[in-house]
C-alpha cells in the first residue's frame, strides 16, 4: 500500500473506495465473460462484424479488469479472489444468452454497457476532486463504456436496417 500516495485522498474512506471497486472488478469480468461467450455463440446476419465487436470488447473489458485490481490493490485492499464473489458483488450482474441471434446478443451488450457507463459515471462524480488517481482510472474506463455502446448500437442499427431494407425489397 501506498501510504504517502493514499494520504492525497480527500472525504472519502479509503475502506469505500474498495468497496466500490471490487463491485467494478466483479462487473468487468463478467462483462469480459459475456462477450467472450457471445463471440463464440451468437448466430446470424453480419455475425462475423458482431463477433469482430465483441471480442474487441472482451479484451478491453478485461484491461478494465486490470486497471481496477491494481488500484484496489495500491489502495491496500484485495481484489475479490474467488469468482463466485462476482455474482454477489456485482452492479450489473450477468445475463446469460438465451436468443443467440446477433440482433438480440447486440441488445443484450447494449443494456450492459448502459448500466456499466451508470456505474462509472457514479464513481467519477464520487471521486472528483477527493482521489484523483482513482477518478483519472475509472473516468477511462467510461469513456471505453460510452465508445462501447456508439459501437454495438451503431452495429445493431447497421443491421436492423439492412433487414428490414431486405424484407421491402422482397415484398
Amino acid at each position: 500500500m501506498a501510504k504517502f500516495g493514499n494520504s492525497i485522498i480527500k472525504g472519502l474512506e479509503i475502506s469505500e473506495i474498495i468497496t466500490v471497486l471490487n463491485k467494478a472488478y466483479a462487473d468487468e469480468w463478467l462483462a469480459y465473460y459475456q462477450y467472450f461467450i457471445e463471440a463464440k455463440v451468437v448466430k446470424g446476419i453480419m455475425k462475423d462484424a458482431a463477433i469482430a465487436e465483441l471480442i474487441q470488447h472482451a479484451a478491453d473489458e478485461l484491461r478494465h479488469a486490470d486497471m481496477v485490481a491494481n488500484r484496489i490493490l495500491q489502495l491496500g485492499g484485495t481484489p475479490l479472489l474467488n469468482p463466485k464473489d462476482w455474482f454477489t458483488h456485482t452492479n450489473c450482474g450477468y445475463g446469460e444468452p438465451k436468443d443467440l441471434d446477433v440482433v438480440s446478443i447486440l441488445k443484450d451488450s447494449i443494456k450492459g454497457e448502459q448500466c456499466a457507463i451508470s456505474i462509472y459515471s457514479k464513481l467519477v462524480d464520487m471521486t472528483r476532486d477527493k482521489d484523483i488517481v482513482t477518478y483519472d482510472i475509472v473516468s477511462q474506463i467510461l469513456a471505453d463504456e460510452v465508445e462501447h455502446e456508439e459501437d454495438l448500437q451503431a452495429l445493431h442499427d447497421d443491421i436492423t436496417e439492412f433487414i428490414t431494407d431486405i424484407k421491402k425489397s422482397l415484398s
